[in-house]
């Protein structure tokens, strides 16, 4: 039969043989006593899910049976028989955690089956109470797993778990490496299992490792004589081993209690498993956190690059402008104190000379700092910022250039247009970037237009130039690294000026039109007033 077992035990003979005829022809396996003491012999070997038994017997009575019955299988159903009910029994029976209270005698067979189906029902629905009850905290234990995105810090906090959930003094978290089956003790609370102390119990708690199962160690009762005995000799009367084998998370939980203390339960084991899968889904969420964490660092990085290399490029193409711009007050300065040494030349000849060279050498100062301000990393933060003078300072920069080629440049800025929010240093790397653009696009000369317009909490700058133009094929693409139709570039100009614009809170875009060229626009959000 595979009904429930029901242990009976009542010292008179007919009703111990009466109850084991009516619950067998229900269903229920059976096993009556009229001995007290063989019953509890009985309990202390094989699980038994309800005991049945009479109150008044001599040597023990029923409530000496179901303590003891308590003690030796906690989640037993116990149902108890009376010949003498009253209120003072049946108080004693709810302090004792009795699940049940019948009658004798019985004035039909189905009542006592219809009481033992009761108490079992009613001894589940406690177990599973008291199941959830036990897993309420492991909510709040998965919460404090989840919230922590660090690797390194939640061995810890496992431990820690552990402790506090399996009410014990000693806990540690072990990793282990499958490759070479080497166990690392990463974090313990108390007098934990020593790594390698004790050859033989060591390997026993490898060997667990290996497995993937978990194991319970008792000071009576353990598949590990060597690691019971190791257990054993630092005061620990009963212990658990569960493995994490989970989604690369390999690792070993221990929790142990001591001598003095009650040994684990099933209901311990069950709980312990739970919360060790919490800790590896932790684990790997950590680490996977801890590799996104690396990832973003990686590629801020990488966009850091990109923008110095795109910097760097940019700056060599202004080379021969800056040569140009340096070089021509440099000779008119050479100049003019050659005239201004000449002895014969009269005081007034040679202040007008000194002026001269004063005059070139501001204006080579001012060439140098504008170089400076090009070079020099902006503040992180967006400030307000005056478009027209940002794009002045620009085109200050390319001047030279511009009319080597006949390029001729042209703004129509409103008369009150508002500060916006961007870093200037950077802010002018983009403008310069759309120019130079425009500039390499324009063999034979051309014109540049510069426009703004205000919206409502937008500013947009229009930057349209009469060159070739981009190709229909190409528009798409225009905004990906490393795609240049220009000999020599580096594709990265149009890249980094939008991931520029991005990060202040605007947009760069290609304006498609009827006319000739290429039309860009750079939306910056109005600063706060």
């Amino acid at each position: 039969m595979s009904g429930p077992f029901v242990l009976i035990v009542d010292d008179e003979p007919g009703i111990a043989k009466l109850c084991e005829r009516l619950l067998t022809r229900a269903g229920f396996r059976t096993l009556a006593f009229t001995d007290p003491q063989k019953a509890m012999a009985q309990l202390r070997g094989e699980r038994v899910d309800l005991l049945l038994v009479d109150i008044r017997m001599p040597e023990i009575d029923g409530f000496g049976v179901v303590a003891y019955a308590k003690e030796q299988q906690p989640d037993i159903a116990t149902l108890i028989m009376t010949g003498f009910g009253t209120v003072e029994t049946a108080i004693k029976a709810l302090r004792q955690g009795v699940d049940g209270l019948i009658l004798k005698p019985f004035e039909e067979s189905k009542e006592l089956v219809d009481a033992v189906k009761q108490a079992l029902s009613d001894n589940q629905r406690k177990r599973d109470a008291a199941h959830t009850e036990a897993l309420r905290p492991l909510f709040d234990v998965t919460k404090a797993f989840l919230a922590e995105t660090r690797p390194d810090r939640l061995p810890e906090l496992i431990v820690e778990a552990i402790c506090n959930q399996m009410r014990c003094e000693q806990a540690a978290y072990y990793q282990y490496a499958p490759e070479s089956g080497v166990l690392t003790l990463l974090s313990k609370r108390g007098q934990a299992f020593p790594e390698n102390d004790g050859e033989t119990a060591w390997e026993a708690v490898t060997k667990i490792s290996e497995t993937g199962l978990p194991v319970t160690v008792t000071e009576t009762e353990t598949e590990h004589p060597s690691l019971q005995k190791k257990l054993v000799n630092l005061g620990v009367g009963s212990a658990l081993f569960v493995p994490i084998s989970h989604s690369g998370v390999h690792a070993l939980l221990y929790a142990g209690r001591e001598i003095a203390q009650a040994a684990f339960r099933e209901i311990d084991l069950d709980t312990f498993l739970i919360l060790a899968q919490q800790a590896s889904v932790a684990v790997e969420n950590a680490t996977l956190y801890a590799e996104l964490r690396e990832y973003v660092q990686q590629v801020e990085d990488s966009q850091k690059a990109l923008l110095q290399a795109e910097k760097m490029a940019t700056a060599g193409r202004l080379t021969a402008s800056i040569a140009h711009e340096i070089n021509n007050p440099l000779q008119a300065v050479r100049n003019c104190l050659h005239l201004a040494g000449r002895e014969d030349l009269p005081d007034e000849k040679r202040k007008e000379y000194l002026t001269l060279a004063q005059n070139e050498l501001d204006r080579l100062s001012m060439t140098v700092q504008r170089m400076l301000d090009f070079y020099r990393p902006g503040i992180v933060s967006p400030k307000k910022v005056d478009l027209p003078d940002i794009l002045n300072h620009v085109l200050g920069l390319m001047d030279t250039q511009l009319q080597k080629k006949n390029i001729i440049v042209s703004q129509a800025f409103p008369k009150h247009l508002p500060l916006v929010m961007a870093v200037g240093a950077q802010l002018q790397q983009v403008f310069l970037n759309l120019i130079l653009n425009a500039y390499d696009a324009m063999d034979s000369g051309g014109r540049i237009e510069i426009s703004a317009r205000r919206r409502k909490d937008t500013v947009d700058i229009i930057f349209q130039d009469s060159g070739s133009g981009i190709a229909p094929r190409d528009q798409a693409s225009i905004f990906e690294p490393f795609i240049s139709n220009k000999e020599g570039g580096t594709g990265l100009g149009l890249t980094v000026s939008y991931n520029i614009i991005t990060a202040l809170g605007g947009e760069l875009e290609f304006i498609p039109n009827d006319q000739s060229g290429a039309c860009f626009q750079v939306t910056l959000p109005i600063g706060d007033k």
